[in-house]
């Protein structure tokens, strides 16, 4: 069994080695690549995406995998190999569907699609990108069309960001949060609106930039193992334990853009430091799910990151970064114009209340789109609509809509989900490392985050893709997923806040 369960390993190990190699371009082209590579880039990423499709689908994985599947079924769920030899059936199963040409066929289209969408956003020009988005939707209904047995052709991409979650679960998720999330709302914007000018001053970039590397070093992440770059649309790529990148973008007048963009993206990449060393090059070193990896980012950003706790330290800090445009504004003040409640246009800078309705809308335009029920064509005015329904306001530009997020250019559909998710999980995650470790709150007073951080790594990095994301929540909690403790947080947090 050892020699076949080593075959095994390095098999795995040479798709891991490529769809890194792919991922790098990927980040390059997001980061450093000139207009012009745009081309060469999809030919490339194609390329090794099909080479790492092959090997994974190859004849001989198939057959180790049966072997082994067999051989180490009695192994208790935590066992190292049984997890591997577990999530890599899986993972093989499901990709051997899909005919290696489409999948060449989708990053070449994708790696084109990014590029194209960056032109259109910038020249607020959505008939640009269209081609681009037919041609990526109807790849992705090719790709659902390989799983017939599925309720929802959606089904079969969701189950790529959030592996056992279902089209109708989602769908139960989100009516449960706006039974709550609209009245929320409603009773916040009938109160007077919080002043959040003192954001909305002239803050230099190079400055912004300082103080948000500043943040992110004193959570935890380890800079001899990652950088921050800038990007049109903040991300985290990981290539390994040993390299993991984050972007952040600045708005010189708006400080909360590069601020929580930087933790957020630092959320994940802290997760992706964590995983074990010996899981390093195999399917074990990634997230249990984009739903638990969203899991890790809100909680940095919102939880520790817009908490009363962490601006009694980091304010004065950040008075000092900026004497010209905080000394005279109070810490009260400064903590209620970060957690403003108020409709935005852009979802990654929405408020804790507001956010899960941009992604409701994503979710339900994306579900439209590959259930053959919208037309690429006609998203625009689809989208204006949703957001007139869930916000009261009219879109101005599609710049500010349809065309605002990288996710749709770079294939990334049933991927929006997954913050929703990602909300709930870090609520019910954050509860329990409170109970397990009462007092956290007060370290946050101090600059203190390494005891979340350690509570984190042993009781979530620790296991990287070992269990799926549902066998995970209930395993860290003991309760299975649950809208409950972030529905309580997000009552008591802005009742306060507005006297409700």
């Amino acid at each position: 069994m050892q020699a076949e369960l080593d075959d095994l390993k390095n098999r795995l190990a040479e798709v891991d080695d490529v769809e890194n190699a792919a991922a790098l371009l990927e980040w390059d082209q997001l980061v450093m690549m000139p207009p012009g590579g745009a081309e060469g880039r999809a030919d490339q990423t194609a390329t090794l995406q099909k080479i790492a499709h092959e090997k994974l689908v190859a004849p001989e994985v198939g057959r180790l995998l049966d072997s082994l599947s067999r051989e180490l079924r009695d192994r208790p769920a935590e066992d190292d190999d049984a997890s591997l030899v577990r999530v890599a059936a899986r993972r093989y199963e499901r990709k051997r569907k899909i005919p290696a040409e489409l999948v060449a066929e989708m990053y070449q289209a994708t790696a084109l699609g990014l590029q194209i969408w960056a032109e259109a956003r910038a020249k607020n020009d959505f008939p640009h990108f269209l081609p681009a988005l037919e041609r990526i939707v109807d790849i992705k209904q090719r790709v659902a069309a390989c799983f017939p047995e599925t309720e929802s052709p959606y089904d079969a991409l969701l189950d790529d960001y959030e592996p056992g979650m279902l089209t109708h679960q989602v769908a139960a998720m989100f009516e449960e949060l706006k039974g709550t999330l609209l009245p929320l709302v409603k009773a916040i914007t009938a109160r007077p609106p919080v002043d959040d000018s003192a954001l909305r001053r002239d803050y230099p970039e190079a400055r912004q930039l300082e103080f948000s590397l500043n943040i992110v070093r004193q959570f935890g992440y380890d800079f001899n193992r990652g950088r921050q770059d800038l990007a049109v649309h903040p991300f985290c790529t990981s290539f390994s334990t040993g390299d993991v990148r984050i972007t952040t973008r600045v708005l010189r007048n708006y400080l909360p853009t590069c601020l929580m963009g930087s933790m957020h993206e630092c959320g994940h990449a802290l997760y992706d430091q964590g995983y074990p060393d010996r899981f390093r090059r195999s399917p074990l070193a990634y997230g249990a799910s984009l739903g638990i990896h969203e899991s890790q980012s809100r909680l940095w950003e919102n939880l520790v990151g817009r908490s009363r706790g962490f601006w009694e330290f980091f304010y004065p800090l950040l008075q000092a970064a900026f004497p010209e445009n905080l000394d005279a504004v109070d810490v009260d003040v400064f903590y209620r114009a970060i957690n403003r409640v108020h409709p935005s246009y852009i979802r990654v800078e929405a408020d804790e209340v507001t956010y899960n309705l941009h992604t409701l809308l994503r979710y339900e335009m994306e579900v439209a789109l590959i259930e053959g029920r919208l037309a690429p064509k006609d998203a625009p005015e689809a989208w204006n609509a949703k957001y007139k329904t869930y916000f009261g306001q009219d879109v101005p530009e599609d710049r500010l809509g349809v065309l605002q997020d990288t996710h749709w250019g770079g294939g990334l559909i049933g991927y929006f989900p997954t913050y929703t998710i990602g909300n709930l999980v870090a609520a019910q995650f954050f509860a329990k490392a409170m109970a397990d470790e009462p007092g956290l709150r007060d370290d946050f007073k101090q600059g203190e985050f390494g005891r979340l951080l350690g509570w984190l790594r042993q009781n979530v990095h620790a296991h990287g893709r070992k269990y799926l994301p549902a066998d995970l929540v209930e395993r860290v909690t003991g309760q299975p997923l649950s809208a409950k403790p972030y529905l309580a947080y997000l009552k008591q947090k802005f009742g306060e806040l507005y006297r409700l």
